[in-house]
């Protein structure tokens, strides 16, 4: 319970930051801080708790990171559906305040409340394929920069900073093409808060990102470092 309390804040402060500063902050006349800042947001969210409560949970905040890290043999599978459900569960309580947040504006609309999307709910009119290939490569790219920046062979202690600027990196490029989302709890908290029906192209934030973190897991696994992830969860290297 202490894990998925830690999942709970990590991925809490991940929808509510990163969201947060694309519903109240993005477009705020003469301060919006614009998509880099929040690039930006998303990146420091998760160096912040992966800091803060990364030495308890693990620090996934993320759907596809549990995923891909059972899949590198970082992460026992019995746990992958309970921290799925505490991730999701996280940020639609996140999503819920930054709702009660936003809406005590004067003129309020919800709009697209940072959801993820392709086409006509594609900040650049991205198509659905072009959606699917984005989410799917940057979600393998996080994963191996996960799993790398985690490794024994890299320097100790530096693992959240490259992680979160690798986020802020895949926020940069994707932005203009689905909003980005690389993590299935993020899309979720936000969707059915949205008015332009996000829900129903929420399949696609589900798929995409599992996908490539198992494709980002396995290239790690049986590529970049065979033998070494399964030593990292208590047991001998194969």
């Amino acid at each position: 319970m202490r894990r998925l309390a830690a999942e709970f804040v990590g991925t809490f402060w991940l929808v509510f930051g990163g969201c947060g500063s694309a519903v109240l902050a993005a477009g705020f006349p003469q301060f919006g801080i614009g998509f880099v800042g929040v690039s930006l947001a998303f990146g420091l969210s998760v160096l912040t708790m992966a800091y803060a409560v990364g030495g308890i949970s693990g620090g996934h905040f993320n759907p596809a990171v549990s995923l891909g890290l059972a899949i590198a043999g970082r992460f026992e599978w019995r746990d992958v559906i309970p921290y799925w459900i505490t991730q999701v569960i996280a940020g639609l309580c996140a999503a819920g305040i930054l709702y009660v947040i936003a809406s005590g504006a004067p003129n309020f609309s919800a709009g697209g409340f940072a959801s993820n999307g392709y086409g006509d709910l594609s900040p650049g009119k991205y198509s659905m394929t072009a959606a699917l290939v984005a989410e799917t490569v940057l979600t393998a790219a996080f994963l191996i920069i996960i799993l790398g920046s985690t490794s024994r062979a890299a320097p100790a202690g530096f693992a959240p900073i490259a992680i979160g600027l690798g986020l802020t990196l895949i926020h940069l490029i994707s932005i203009p093409v689905t909003n980005t989302s690389v993590n299935p709890a993020r899309s979720t908290a936000v969707a059915f808060f949205a008015t332009t029906g996000a829900p129903g192209q929420l399949w696609l934030f589900w798929v995409a990102p599992l996908l490539g973190a198992a494709i980002g897991a396995a290239i790690y696994r049986f590529v970049l470092s065979p033998g070494e992830s399964p030593g990292q969860i208590g047991r001998e290297p194969k």
